[in-house]
């Protein structure tokens, strides 16, 4: 291992990334760290679905997947894995890891990081005074009478940096913090102390870029047509330095691209504003300093720290009732009418919108004049339903939709049979005193317990990065796509979205600045109207980042939203059509 530098590959950004990335980075090239992140808000509600099945489950299976394939190469290369792959039961994680490695003949040190769990502990802690306060509505988990089904507190990166301290080969974990990936290892190998914020804030700007797999490496980038191939794309790798600068790469032979653009890109995903906040600092990200050192190699540098806040977040999931959704396809000439034709039938039918907890009416006119086949001519209506009922929004629900086929509108079709209800698992962002967490790692039959950093000193005053942004002056303005000059990421926080933009040049983004306001973004798109949006500048990026609340109501697995991630939203306002100097347009 390199004494200068230490090389993280990551091979995973969600549940269902590509099984062979594992083997693809520790194949393809030199790696000291291979790291996983499996736990984004929508997967540890896919989780505990799967454990409330089984008592046994509620780890990532498709790790063990692969494990099986690169344990032993691992081992002979002395390669460390850190994943948070146990999800709701990493105890359960290693002991499956232990049959692979007893069936492969291999004896791995292999850590168990626990202490996240706070279900067993939620009636004591709130005894103690943690309100469980929701981060979006103000109000206490108790005050709404929800029942959480779950509830687990981020853990930072020092129970990881133990782990490897005591001589793990493999170091898994329920809900690491993502950026705690890549600052454990680093802590580790440079013996960083827990106050060193501009180093730490490096790290997790380092583990931020590269926790989404190959959305940093040319994956969900805007300017595409860059990216010279998707075949084979590579993974992300970053090459850490004691001082917390960094280079990103992948592996050579493999397709994608890292470049200023792309590592921008998955900079601004799932942000809010200038502060990144982690249980192990708080990451300044407009300090950022980002230039192209090569073919596929980016460098990162100048990230300021300042001491992290003396809460950490917890993700809960209550039992919000139950969900239905039904589209019925409308076709040809007078479509708005024929929605309000069926939308009036089937809750006369059920009774009115009332009877129902929620009840959201979504019409999609994608449909065109004159169209030249018959899908051309489709519109959709989405009709979303939510009850603590199941009953009320399952087969009666979707049944009264189906008996309207010969009875109402011309053309009447569905895009599915009826369905039945399914549970909708509501998240509820909270935050927890550090004071009531610490994490505890178990390797070779010892225990240890690591506290959450709680700061006793600050960095100091951090000032943002000074960027000379000119402004254009008067000239012809011209209409073209915002896309055509403007990048875009977007992504889910929450019931939150975010929506991040950044130009190319200073001098588009002198434009971008001053002319992407709240209100104008509102005026573009009008969808979002509704909404209470904050806006941040990161003139060191070229960026702006827009937080709009609510958008996805109560998070991932109860929106009724048809993108509930807010996946497409970046490429959504990048359609627009703007008017931008003429200058800018080459």
């Amino acid at each position: 291992m390199d004494k200068k530098k230490l090389i993280i590959g990551n091979c995973s950004g969600f549940l269902g990334d590509r099984l062979s990335a594992a083997k693809e980075m520790v194949r393809g090239g030199r790696i000291d760290i291979l790291t996983g992140d499996y736990l984004a808000e929508l997967t540890m509600a896919i989780l505990l679905k799967k454990r409330l099945k089984n008592p046994d489950g509620g780890y990532v299976a498709s790790f063990l997947k692969q494990m099986e394939e690169v344990m032993g190469e691992c081992l002979d290369r002395n390669i460390k894995v850190v994943a948070n792959a146990g999800g709701l039961n990493p105890r359960g994680l290693v002991l499956e890891l232990e049959k692979i490695a007893q069936k492969l003949g291999l004896k791995p040190n292999i850590a168990c990081i626990e202490g996240d769990d706070l279900m067993p502990r939620m009636g004591e802690l709130q005894n103690k005074g943690e309100e469980f306060i929701h981060l979006d509505k103000g109000i206490s988990l108790e005050s709404a009478g929800a029942k959480p089904i779950s509830a687990n507190a981020y853990l930072g990166g020092w129970g990881i940096a133990k782990a490897l301290e005591e001589g793990a080969d493999i170091a898994v974990g329920g809900r690491i913090a993502d950026a705690a990936l890549v600052i454990g290892p680093s802590a580790w190998k440079f013996c960083w102390d827990k106050e060193e914020w501009d180093k730490l804030a490096g790290a997790v700007a380092a583990g931020h870029i590269i926790e989404c797999g190959a959305q940093a490496t040319g994956g969900n980038y805007s300017f595409f047509e860059e990216v010279p191939s998707f075949k084979n794309i590579g993974y992300p790798i970053a090459e850490m330095y004691s001082d917390g600068s960094f280079i990103i790469t992948k592996h050579p032979g493999t397709g994608g691209l890292v470049s200023v653009g792309t590592v921008t890109a998955q900079l601004l995903y799932e942000i809010r504003g200038h502060r990144y906040l982690t249980p192990d600092v708080t990451a300044r990200f407009d300090t950022i300093d980002i230039s192209q050192q090569g073919e596929n190699r980016v460098y990162v540098r100048g990230v300021r720290g300042e001491a992290p806040t003396d809460t950490t977040k917890v993700c809960i999931n209550v039992l919000g009732g139950f969900r239905n959704s039904m589209t019925v396809i409308l076709t040809g000439l007078d479509i708005e009418k024929k929605a309000e034709i069926v939308e009036e039938t089937l809750f006369e039918n059920l009774g009115g919108k009332d009877k129902f907890d929620l009840a959201h009416v979504q019409l999609i006119r994608s449909d065109k004049e004159n169209p030249q086949m018959n899908e051309e001519s489709f519109a959709y209506l989405k009709i979303s339903l939510m009850d603590n009922d199941g009953e009320k929004v399952g087969r009666l629900f979707s049944g009264k939709i189906v008996e309207m086929a010969l009875a109402t509108i011309p053309g009447f079709t569905l895009t599915a049979p009826p369905t039945g209800s399914t549970p909708a698992v509501k998240h509820w962002p909270a935050l927890i005193s550090k004071k009531h967490i610490s994490q505890k790692v178990t390797i070779g039959g010892r225990e240890f317990t690591i506290n959450e950093v709680i700061a006793e000193k600050n960095a100091g005053h951090v000032e943002p990065a000074v960027i000379d942004i000119p402004q254009l002056g008067h000239e012809k303005m011209t209409s073209v796509p915002l896309g055509r000059l403007f990048a875009a990421r977007s992504g889910d926080k929450g019931g939150n979205a975010n929506l991040g933009l950044w130009a190319k040049t200073r001098e588009a983004y002198g434009f971008l600045k001053y002319f992407l306001t709240v209100h104008k973004l509102k005026e573009l798109v009008s969808d979002l109207k509704d909404f209470e949006i904050e806006r941040y500048e990161f003139d060191n990026l070229l960026a702006v980042n827009f937080y709009i609340m609510g958008i996805l109501g109560h998070g991932v697995a109860a929106s009724v939203r048809s993108d509930p991630q807010a996946k497409t939203l970046g490429e959504y306002v990048r359609a627009k059509i703007i008017e931008v100097p003429g200058s800018l347009v080459k």
